[in-house]
């Protein structure tokens, strides 16, 4: 029977290569949503993943720093700082806001950094221009500047205060969080936040564990939380995967199922070509079971095929797609492929059913007279 179902597909052309097409397109798409979000999210994490204190210490009760707000005040930064395992301590405020660019407006990410802390907790790589010296100057994401058309020299409105863009920064850019640098008392006169800070970011000396010292600063300053590096970030990017993951998975069922539908048809239609065959074969003495395990078989390798032209277009094109529309962050993940190679296998599974319903219900007499 693995034969007969093999040779019954290619005896079909059209109908194999359409219905592999057709699910190869219900695939495509949730891997390309898929990857837009795992990039999103990926971005939404990247100023703490760059700047990488070895400890964050923020408010008490705070625990990330993507769409929260913070404030530790300024004597508490001295207090760490004169710790014997720290070696530095770098303040910068923090603030989501709006931001207008000529006719554009968009959410955005703005960081204030100190003199001092400019080059600690700034952009990490400069695209173009330079960075932040003066009141009132802006280091803006280089793809932001090529949205808005806003190059160095032009001007940005951040809560009604206008700035001169005088850099463009590199990997700063989402399309949920631009990052904006700014000068800290800028933003500060802003949040109207004078003798606070929104995040400190803490470097030990070297042997120091991080998360002894974060404990540490819990225990001997008041109302803070302090985390080592890779559990804030990690708190930051569950934040960001809970508030697209319910939409991923919308995605993912109403695709799956479109491609359930398409493995169905695809099947029931061969079937139905060749239910004289298999009236035949029954007819013969061949129990239901084989030939039901060759109807299965076709909607598995229909299924498979649609799955493997999606992850090879997923691998070698979707990861170019940023060339050419650089304001999309993508991600493409073998951890995403292969759930969906899972959902792949419960799609030919239902794509079956009816077309097996079928087979289990044709009268052998019919190969008399179909």
């Amino acid at each position: 029977m693995f034969l007969w179902a093999w040779k019954s597909l290619l005896s079909q052309r059209g109908s194999l290569i359409g219905g592999a097409l057709g699910i190869a397109g219900s695939f495509i798409l949730v891997m390309f949503f898929s990857a837009v979000f795992m990039g999103e999210a990926g971005q939404i994490v990247a100023y703490p993943n760059n700047v990488r204190p070895d400890v964050w210490v923020m408010q008490k009760g705070v625990g990330n720093m993507h769409m929260a707000m913070s404030f530790v005040w300024d004597w508490k930064a001295d207090v760490i700082e004169a710790m014997p395992e720290v070696k530095q301590v770098t303040p910068i405020l923090y603030q989501a806001t709006v931001v207008n660019m000529g006719e554009w407006e968009s959410f955005a990410f703005i960081v204030g950094l100190l003199p001092k802390g400019g080059e600690r907790a700034g952009p990490w790589k400069m695209a173009a221009g330079r960075k932040i010296k003066n009141p009132g100057e802006a280091v803006i994401p280089d793809v932001l500047s090529s949205i808005t058309k806003t190059a160095i020299g032009g001007s940005i409105a951040i809560a009604g205060k206008s700035f001169k863009v005088v850099g463009l920064s590199a990997g700063t850019f989402s399309s949920a969080n631009p990052i904006i640098f700014v000068p800290f008392a800028d933003l500060e006169d802003l949040m109207s936040s004078t003798g606070t800070y929104s995040y400190l970011l803490v470097d030990s000396n070297e042997g120091v564990n991080a998360e002894a010292l974060a404990e540490k600063i819990r225990l001997q300053v008041s109302k803070v939380n302090a985390l080592p590096h890779e559990e804030f970030v990690r708190n930051d990017y569950q934040m960001a995967i809970q508030m697209g993951g319910e939409i991923i998975f919308m995605m993912t069922v109403i695709c799956s199922f479109l491609a359930a539908l398409i493995v169905g048809f695809t099947a029931y239609s061969l079937v139905m070509r060749k239910r004289r065959e298999l009236a035949i074969v029954k007819a013969l003495g061949t129990r239901n079971l084989p030939v039901l395990y060759g109807v299965v078989l076709q909607s598995v390798i229909l299924t498979m095929a649609g799955f493997l032209i999606a992850a090879a277009f997923a691998f070698f094109v979707i990861p170019h797609v940023p060339s050419l529309v650089p304001q999309l962050s993508l991600v493409v993940t073998a951890g995403s492929i292969v759930r969906i190679g899972l959902v792949a296998i419960v799609v030919a599974a239902l794509g079956a059913i009816i077309p097996a319903y079928m087979v289990l219900r044709l009268d052998p007499a019919n190969a008399f007279n179909v």
